[in-house]
């Protein structure tokens, strides 16, 4: 397989991790979130800084990344049992900020310099191949997809579509807004942290700009496009908005121009997603 599709569908399977996170919290939990590239560069930056400044070895230096995205998750998940909708959006808007701007700020973190030689997969001492670390991504995206699933499905699942859909009527049932709200933002958070150790591992160098706002967007457009609440809609979401560009490549300066579109467009005439309830795919597969 050539460097340019290896590359490009590495990258495909990082946002489609990234998709699948975020729609735990925003489509299961209904907590909207327009600062998710934060816990990507949390567990992006822990790797790093794990791998280049304590020479822990890689999987080790995973495990904690995941842990630690985690515990920073479910502490900026507080805000979400005070605020909720449009305050909610704002706050986490805030946090992207807040968090690329340390990163951004602070030696320790690399600076406006970034973090380099961040180590790449290694196989008996010798680092793994492009097409490796795409088997292994992919095989990470399946993983996501089974978390999703067992999530949506199991009790913690019921009681977080509960909270979206009437938080007040779900407390009153006796289903705890304060558990369920935290451990969405903790299994999406650890998810986006698994991404940002891929993307770290794969690039081999981070910078702060490399998760700034308009990410965050993007990665909420592939929700909201495919389909919150739903599993093939984020994964449609992320192939969809990451290959588009590549096929538009003249217009390839207009991508966050052409995110905006769409998202306006589907919230006009697709409110649900391509796979929603009352999304295009579905309304077309009853009609067959």
């Amino acid at each position: 397989m050539g460097d340019y599709l290896t590359t490009l569908l590495i990258t495909v399977g990082i946002y489609t991790i990234l998709s699948l996170s975020l729609n735990i919290i925003v489509g299961y939990a209904g907590q909207i979130s327009l600062g998710h590239a934060a816990f990507w560069a949390i567990g992006a930056y822990s790797f790093a800084v794990l791998t280049t400044k304590y020479s822990i070895p890689f999987v080790e230096a995973a495990f904690f990344s995941i842990v630690i995205t985690t515990l920073v998750g479910i502490f900026l998940g507080l805000p979400s049992l005070r605020v909720s909708e449009d305050f909610l959006a704002i706050t986490t808007i805030g946090i992207n900020f807040i968090v690329q701007g340390i990163f951004n700020s602070f030696d320790y973190f690399g600076g406006a310099m970034g973090i380099g030689n961040i180590p790449f997969p290694t196989m008996h001492g010798d680092m793994i191949s492009n097409n490796t670390f795409l088997f292994i991504t992919y095989l990470l995206v399946a993983l996501t997809i089974i978390i999703s699933y067992i999530f949506k499905v199991s009790w913690a699942g019921l009681a977080s579509f509960a909270i979206k859909d009437d938080e007040l009527a779900a407390d009153v049932s006796g289903i705890s807004p304060v558990i369920f709200k935290l451990l969405s933002f903790a299994i999406g958070s650890a998810l986006a942290g698994l991404a940002g150790i891929l993307y770290a591992s794969f690039m081999g160098f981070i910078s702060a700009n490399d998760f700034s706002f308009p990410v965050s967007v993007a990665i909420l457009a592939m929700v909201m496009v495919g389909g919150e609440g739903t599993i093939l809609g984020p994964i449609f979401g992320a192939f969809l908005l990451i290959l588009l560009p590549e096929f538009f490549r003249p217009i390839h300066s207009y991508r966050m121009f052409l995110y905006g579109i769409l998202l306006v467009l589907m919230m006009i005439y697709q409110p649900n997603g391509f796979f929603g309830k009352k999304g295009i795919v579905w309304s077309m597969i009853k009609k067959s």
